[in-house]
């Protein structure tokens, strides 16, 4: 059961959802790699990826098609990270 303030977490996201490059996105989340993956088509066909810190963006070809965020140790995942993408 998702308790209230999880769902107070996911309506702070809400606005960086809104503004995501695509109306339909998939995340997956590896929390023992404490990997996030963002697609924004199904199938991303990237034929470019770029890394900068801790993001890979991936490219077909000029179009961001998903994001790879590799996270430390003990970070915690944030939608904060997503000021900085878009």
């Amino acid at each position: 059961m998702i308790g209230k303030e999880k769902v107070k977490d996911i309506k702070k996201a809400i606005p960086y959802f809104l503004n995501m490059p695509s109306k339909k996105i998939w995340v997956d989340c590896d929390d023992k790699a404490e990997v996030l993956y963002i697609s924004f088509r199904r199938q991303q066909q990237a034929n470019d990826s770029i890394m900068k810190e801790d993001i890979i963006y991936h490219y077909h070809d000029k179009e961001l098609v998903g994001l790879t965020i590799l996270h430390d140790k003990g970070k915690k995942m944030s939608f904060l990270f997503l000021d900085s993408v878009f």
